[in-house]
């Protein structure tokens, strides 16, 4: 890809750019669960989460463009909270690779035999070999990782979310059966159901990643502008293809059938044989796979950078500090490789693939809630602690701006974080011990483990004095 130039970003771009970074079908089966009330859903998301996430990290990454949320948070609130936050990021995102990799294990199934797609036996070694197999790649450099990045964005996104939303309109408007019935009663949510307030962890993970993207808020032709139509863009056209491509699936896949891991390529599977079109499933399942593996290939370096810059400060021991030719942090990913690994045994003891999916999403959008909460109060932090500092893009209406995006993001990482502990429906009385002790110990564990090891950082750890 060619170097994109100063101020050369429309709010279009942007929009799109952004698209392409969160909008994914394999999010589509967790959003179907809701059925025609996902329209609230995501509207309520975006305003208290999405929308503000977007406008705090932008305002943050024009100020302070260099590693992100770490140097935000370190420079708001100190050194530890700004390790705590990157690790945050981070070790959400480990905790979130069994799941897109049993999405893969998912989708290669349905080459394969469809029925593989929730056999645990096949699951579990197809989710390892994935991912390691992702991880040497990543040891070939940032180039490779690039080159592979550009055919995967088309091959795992846009098509398969172009032939889902088409599929399912025409099924929905066609004469097919409809597993969900359209009126207006069922558009509005219902709040006394723990089990649909349970799943808004998912969808707040679903929409989580856009501060990654924030850096390009510099490069806007007219930032105070030109970005604020983009973000706004950006929440309109993600929110529309999530709804129509949840909807589709609904429509298509009784509720009671829906896999959170292979639900998208089921619902493929349905209307192709409807249309009399069943050899086009294991193609479809072919690209959506080789997409979705290329793209994680690139997304395995992306967090490991920001944890390479806390090494390179020392607040992790020097061995983390080490790359290759290539200047990939190799013993970090390389750790990362063991953690997905280990949680990858979730599997083996939840009773179903659907439970263990689950489970690991809660997880890690608890831990993501954490972060977005550190990096909320940083934000409004930061506008008293460093008035003069040139910010390209700034909230409007000042400090009083900030303190109410910075409020509403907070409510709606709050109510994420807390509904992220309550089990889903599906799961019986002994497993739900077992998905609280996951919960409640892995959250703890990865919360204080950085803690402890910032507790005992070194001066000789640092590289750069």
């Amino acid at each position: 890809m060619l170097p994109i130039k100063k101020k050369a970003l429309t709010g279009w771009m942007l929009a799109l750019m952004n698209v392409a970074a969160v909008s994914n079908i394999k999010n589509f089966p967790l959003l179907a669960e809701y059925g025609l009330s996902i329209i609230v859903f995501l509207s309520l998301s975006a305003f208290f989460f999405f929308l503000p996430v977007t406008f705090i990290s932008s305002e943050l990454a024009s100020a302070w463009p260099d590693r992100g949320v770490y140097t935000w948070v370190k420079e708001a609130l100190g050194e530890r909270l700004g390790f705590l936050a990157i690790w945050l990021q981070w070790i959400s995102n480990v905790i979130y690779y069994p799941t897109l990799l049993t999405f893969i294990a998912g989708t290669l199934a349905y080459i394969i035999d469809p029925a593989l797609a929730t056999n645990k036996a096949y699951v579990v070694p197809t989710v390892l070999s994935s991912f390691w197999l992702a991880t040497c790649i990543n040891f070939f450099g940032m180039r490779v990782s690039a080159w592979i990045s550009s055919i995967a964005a088309l091959l795992g996104t846009l098509i398969p979310i172009a032939l889902i939303i088409l599929l399912g309109g025409v099924w929905i408007f066609g004469k097919h059966p409809s597993a969900i019935e359209f009126r207006w009663g069922n558009i509005f949510p219902d709040l006394s159901s723990m089990n649909q307030l349970v799943l808004l962890s998912g969808v707040l993970l679903g929409l989580a990643g856009l501060e990654m993207s924030s850096v390009h808020a510099r490069d806007v032709k007219n930032p105070q502008k030109d970005y604020p139509r983009g973000i706004f863009l950006s929440a309109f056209l993600i929110i529309i293809f999530s709804v129509l491509g949840a909807i589709a699936i609904a429509a298509v896949v009784p509720a009671a059938q829906i896999e959170l891991a292979s639900g998208a390529m089921e619902a493929f599977r349905y209307l192709f044989e409807a249309f009399r079109m069943p050899w086009a499933t294991p193609l479809i399942a072919g690209v959506t796979f080789i997409g979705a593996l290329g793209m994680l290939s690139t997304w395995i370096a992306g967090p490991s950078r920001g944890l390479l810059a806390t090494a390179e400060h020392g607040s992790l021991p020097p061995i983390f500090q080490r790359v290759n030719r290539h200047g990939v942090p190799i013993s970090i990913l390389i750790t990362q490789a063991l953690i997905v690994t280990a949680l990858s045994f979730v599997f083996v003891f939840l009773p179903t693939v659907n439970s263990a999916y689950w489970a690991l999403v809660a997880l890690s959008s608890i831990l993501y809630q954490m972060m977005y909460i550190i990096m909320f109060i940083a934000a409004i932090r930061l506008r008293y602690k460093y008035p003069l500092v040139e910010r390209p893009y700034k909230i409007p209406f000042g400090n009083t701006g900030i303190w109410v995006v910075g409020i509403l993001g907070m409510i709606g990482s709050s109510f994420g974080f807390a509904f992220g502990f309550f089990p889903p429906s599906q799961f019986g009385v002994g497993k739900t011990i077992f998905y609280e002790c996951l919960l409640i110990g892995g959250s703890s564990l990865f919360c204080l483990l950085p803690l402890w090891v910032f507790s005992l950082r070194k001066a000789h750890w640092k590289k750069y004095e």
